[in-house]
């Protein structure tokens, strides 16, 4: 425990040492797996043995989670979140949803309802 009383968050310790030995060497996770904005879902419960920050994704990720607040709730670079990520994507613990995919593919609205909503705010 540190002085405040709190147990440290996994992560907390940004040492390159650290870093190192959480992503198990590796330094870039699959390009174009995870943006920024990418929801992960857990799919299914931390299990005894599990690296501290792989057990914390699935804790955190109950609901759908944004990769950048996973990160921030880690304290980790997203960089190193994106490879732990990775590694549970790979084992099927997780699952990730684009927010292009998520709302019905890459279709844009109409512009004819675009343009009524542009008039109905501006005669608020």
């Amino acid at each position: 425990m540190n002085p405040g009383g709190k147990r440290p968050r996994p992560g907390r310790d940004d040492d390159p040492d650290r870093l190192y030995t959480l992503t198990g060497g590796r330094s870039r996770a699959d390009a174009g797996t995870f943006d920024l904005v990418t929801l992960v879902v857990g799919e299914c419960d931390p299990t005894p043995g599990m690296q501290s920050e792989h057990a914390a994704i699935l804790r955190m990720c109950a609901r759908p989670t944004a990769v950048v607040e996973v990160a921030a709730e880690l304290g980790l670079p997203v960089s190193i979140t994106r490879i732990l990520l990775c590694d549970l994507l790979d084992t099927g613990r997780i699952s990730a949803r684009h927010p292009r995919t998520a709302g019905g593919g890459d279709r844009l609205p109409d512009p004819h309802i675009l343009e009524q909503v542009l008039v109905g705010l501006r005669n608020l």
